[in-house]
C-alpha cells in the first residue's frame, strides 16, 4: 500500500506537482512554467495540449526527484486557477484554448446584466457579483464571437476539471470551481436552467458536466495518463478543488472566525461561514471544500504577479551576486528605503482592477530621483494596499481575526509577509508547507482514499503553523496614512478609466 499522495496545483502562469507524506512533510516537487498567448490586448490564453503534458511531465519529474514510482502513491489530486474557461470539444480535443482567469474580453455582459436586470433578478441565486473572467461571461462572448467554437463545446471546465478529466476520462463539475462560474444556482448547489435562459446562453445546461466535491473519488489514472506522468494505471483521483479552497485548506481555515489572505496572481482574501452574505458588501459566495459552508471572497487580479511583469520587463540583466536570488536582490532593495521615505505610489492592476472594471496600471509620484528601490517598495506596498481593500470589505460584515493566515508567493518574502502585518495592524500566521495548493489536494486526496475522515481530520495530522508576525505599531501609523493617500489616488483616477472603453 502507498504512503504519499501528490497535489498537482495550475496557477495563471505555472504547474506544479508536490509529493507529500501523510504527516503533510513535502517529500519532492517540480514545477514549470506555462507560456501565456495574448493575442490581444485584454486576452490571457493558454495551449490546452502543452497545458496537459506540462502536468505530466512535472508529475515524472516529482517522482524521480522523490526516488520512488507509482506504486508508493495512495492517490491525486488537482487544484487550479478559478475563474476562466477551458471547453473541451465534441470532437474529443480541446474546442479553444484554455482561457485564464486574468482575461477581460468578456467585461461588456457583466455590465449587461446590470444593465437590462438580470443580475437583480438572479442575485439571490448567484450569490456573487458577475465578471468578464468567469465562465459565465465567457460563454456568452463565444455564443456572440464565435458560435462555431460555442456549439462545438462538449463540456465547460475550469483548469483542474480538465486535468482531472485528463488524468480519469471522466468528465465532472467539482462543486467548489463551478459554483464561482456564475453558471450556478449556488444557494441550492445545484444547476438551473432557468438561470442560463436569463442570462441568453440556455445551451450551456448540456454542457456542465455531474457536480461531485474535493474529497469524491471522481475516477481513476488511465492507461494513457499513467504512461505519461508514471503513476500507476488505476490510481484513485480525487475531485480537487479551486487553488483558494487549497490554500484555506492548508493552512486549516477551518471555521468561522478565521480569516485567510492568498497573494498569488490573484488578490484573494476570505473566510467561511454558514450562510452566504448577500448585503452586497461582499463580491463573491461559493460553496467551500468542507460542506454546510460557503467561502465568502473578496479577490481581484491585483496581486504579486504584478511583480512578476516588473521582474520581466524592469529587471531584465540585473546583476544576481553568487547564492542569491532575484527575490533576494528584491527584498535588499524594498528593505533599504523606509515606507516613510518613499512617496511613490503603484495602483497594481495590470492584471484587473478592484476599483473601476477598466482600471489599468500605474505608478504615480514618480521624479528623477525615484530608482528601481522606490519602484519595488511601491509595488509590495501597492499589493499589500489592494489586499487591504478587499479585507475591509469583507470585516464590515465580521468581526476581525485575531491574525490571518497568509498564502501565496508572497509568503517566501519575509520583508513582504511583516509589509502585510504593517500595512494591515493584524498578526500574519504562515505554515511550514511552501505549496500549499498542491498541500490542500494532497489532504483532498488522502481524505479519498481512506486515510482520513474529513478536512479537520486531515488538518490535525498534516499543516503546522510555523511563524507569526505582529504589526509594528509605529510603521502601522504610517502605512495608514499611506494607505489613505492611495485610496485617493484610485478615486481621483476612478473618472479617467472609462476612457479606456473600446
Amino acid at each position: 500500500m502507498g504512503k504519499y499522495v501528490i497535489g498537482l496545483d495550475n496557477g495563471g502562469t505555472s504547474t506544479k506537482a508536490a509529493i507529500f507524506d501523510l504527516k503533510g512533510k513535502e517529500i519532492a516537487s517540480a514545477g514549470r512554467q506555462t507560456k501565456v498567448i495574448t493575442p490581444k490586448s485584454g486576452y490571457t490564453e493558454r495551449d490546452m495540449e502543452e497545458l496537459w503534458l506540462a502536468n505530466c511531465d512535472c508529475v515524472k519529474r516529482a517522482l524521480e526527484k522523490a526516488g520512488t514510482d507509482g506504486a508508493d502513491i495512495l492517490g491525486i489530486a488537482v487544484c487550479g486557477h478559478g475563474k476562466g474557461l477551458y471547453p473541451w470539444g465534441k470532437d474529443g480535443k480541446p474546442a479553444y484554448n484554455g482561457i485564464i482567469s486574468t482575461d477581460s474580453r468578456a467585461w461588456k455582459y457583466p455590465k449587461r446584466w446590470h444593465d437590462n436586470g438580470a443580475y437583480d433578478e438572479l442575485r439571490g441565486q448567484l450569490c456573487q457579483e458577475l465578471m468578464a473572467c468567469q465562465q459565465v461571461s465567457l460563454l456568452a462572448w463565444f455564443k456572440e464571437h464565435h458560435r462555431d467554437v460555442y456549439d462545438n463545446m462538449e463540456y465547460v471546465f475550469s483548469v483542474k476539471d480538465y486535468i482531472r478529466f485528463r488524468l480519469t476520462g471522466e468528465a465532472y463539475s467539482e462543486a467548489t470551481d463551478i459554483s464561482g462560474s456564475g453558471l450556478m444556482d449556488v444557494k441550492h448547489a445545484r444547476f438551473d436552467k432557468t438561470i442560463l435562459e436569463k442570462l441568453g446562453i440556455e445551451e450551456v445546461y448540456d454542457k456542465l458536466a455531474p457536480v461531485r466535491y474535493s474529497y469524491d473519488l471522481c475516477g481513476t489514472v488511465t492507461k494513457a495518463a499513467a504512461e505519461l506522468t508514471g503513476l500507476l494505471e488505476g490510481t484513485p483521483v480525487a475531485g480537487g478543488m479551486f487553488d483558494i479552497d487549497a490554500c484555506a485548506v492548508a493552512v486549516d481555515v477551518m471555521s468561522p472566525e478565521k480569516l485567510c489572505t492568498i497573494a498569488g496572481t490573484w488578490s484573494i482574501n476570505e473566510y467561511i461561514s454558514e450562510t452566504p452574505v448577500l448585503d452586497g458588501s461582499i463580491a463573491m459566495n461559493s460553496l467551500f471544500a468542507v460542506p454546510g459552508y460557503y467561502l465568502v471572497e473578496e479577490c481581484s487580479a491585483t496581486s504579486s504577479g504584478n511583480l512578476e511583469w516588473f521582474l520581466e520587463n524592469c529587471m531584465e540583466g540585473e546583476q544576481i551576486p553568487d547564492g542569491k536570488t532575484i527575490y533576494d536582490v528584491v527584498n535588499e532593495k524594498v528593505s533599504s528605503i523606509e515606507p516613510e521615505e518613499s512617496d511613490v505610489y503603484f495602483l497594481p492592476f495590470l492584471y484587473g482592477s478592484n476599483a473601476h472594471p477598466l482600471g489599468k496600471g500605474a505608478f504615480v509620484g514618480l521624479t528623477t530621483y525615484h530608482d528601481k528601490a522606490h519602484m519595488l517598495r511601491a509595488v509590495y506596498e501597492g499589493v499589500a494596499y489592494s489586499h487591504r481593500t478587499h479585507i475591509e470589505r469583507l470585516l464590515s460584515s465580521r468581526k476581525p481575526p485575531e491574525a490571518i493566515r497568509m498564502a501565496g508567493g508572497a509568503v517566501n518574502s519575509k520583508v513582504w509577509v511583516q509589509m502585510f502585518a504593517d500595512a494591515l495592524g493584524l498578526p500574519i500566521e504562515t505554515v511550514e508547507a511552501k505549496e500549499l495548493g498542491a498541500l490542500g489536494c494532497g489532504m483532498a486526496a488522502a481524505i479519498a482514499a481512506g486515510v482520513y475522515k474529513d478536512y479537520k481530520d486531515a488538518a490535525d495530522h498534516m499543516v503546522h503553523i510555523s511563524d507569526r508576525i505582529y504589526p509594528d505599531g509605529d510603521k502601522t501609523a504610517v502605512y495608514q496614512k499611506k494607505y489613505e493617500k492611495y485610496r485617493e489616488v484610485v478615486r481621483a483616477l476612478d473618472t479617467v478609466w472609462g476612457q479606456f472603453e473600446v
